[in-house]
């Protein structure tokens, strides 16, 4: 009895140090899998996406303070950020399905092409796109203008991120999108006023971005499956020069485009 009383405390030491075992273990599992999701990750998609996101989300932050400028102080906080969860959660959602969707023959084709649209208005804006943007004065009528709103506008956004993620492997598509937009928010959100201010600083930085959209948009126009058929388009030289095509098309464009609406802004003024 003697003996058994002093190896019991000997089991409970063990069983303790087993538990603290199996909890090392679960937890070098778990950031062994964490470094594994990040190291199979395709970085130059997620910089993209960033880039895309800090783009063409600029509206957000504009529809966010219009939508919440007549709320009172205490409820604008809220607002903003109910509005922004609210926003985000859809525009995962339509995104996931834009990723889905890109399976389909002709249909990358077609965002292809609304890209190389979308592109081109980045470089020659249009009128003010905020002006149906209605203030509330009641938390959630401006958590709902920010919802639908959002909608709305982000179409070029789901687009081009979708076809950022395409590069990236099938499995891990949804997540690269999640990851990217969680990367961007904070910029979005808080960093607008100086991304804006950044823009207007240094116009080649819009440039750039146009071009970028240009590029995904000839990789996702030349990957389409209905060109199975012409195994010629599935090379990376065919790849490349769709690619170079899409950003050249959609700088020179732009700027064409740019060039008349300021003539014409010049002429009307007159």
């Amino acid at each position: 009895m003697l003996a058994q009383s002093f190896r019991q405390p000997r089991v409970g030491l063990a069983g303790k140090s087993g538990t603290h075992a199996d909890a090392r273990r679960s937890h070098f599992l778990c950031l062994a899998s964490m470094f594994e999701f990040f190291a199979s990750l395709h970085w130059g998609a997620v910089a993209q996406i960033v880039v895309i996101d800090i783009l063409l989300g600029g509206d957000n932050a504009v529809v966010i303070a219009l939508a919440c400028r007549n709320l009172p102080a205490q409820q604008r906080v809220r607002g903003v950020l109910w509005g922004t969860a609210g926003a985000i959660v859809l525009r995962v959602v339509l995104i996931a399905f834009a990723v889905l969707l890109l399976d389909v023959p002709l249909l990358k084709f077609a965002g292809g092409v609304l890209l190389l649209w979308i592109g081109v208005r980045l470089m020659a804006p249009a009128e003010d796109a905020h002006e149906n943007v209605k203030p509330a004065d009641k938390l959630w009528e401006a958590v709902k203008t920010i919802v639908i709103a959002d909608a709305v506008m982000s179409l070029d956004n789901v687009i081009a991120i979708a076809g950022a993620a395409e590069q990236a492997d099938p499995g891990h598509r949804i997540a690269l999108v999640i990851f990217g937009l969680l990367v961007s928010i904070p910029i979005i959100v808080w960093g607008s006023t100086l991304v804006l201010k950044l823009l207007d600083r240094f116009p080649i930085f819009i440039t750039f971005g146009a071009a970028l959209l240009g590029w995904i948009a000839g990789g996702l126009m030349v990957n389409d499956p209905a060109g199975d058929r012409w195994p010629l388009l599935d090379t990376p030289a065919a790849i490349y020069g769709a690619s170079v095509a899409g950003a050249l098309f959609v700088v020179i464009a732009g700027y064409v485009l740019k060039k008349r609406r300021t003539a014409s802004s010049a002429t009307h003024s007159r």
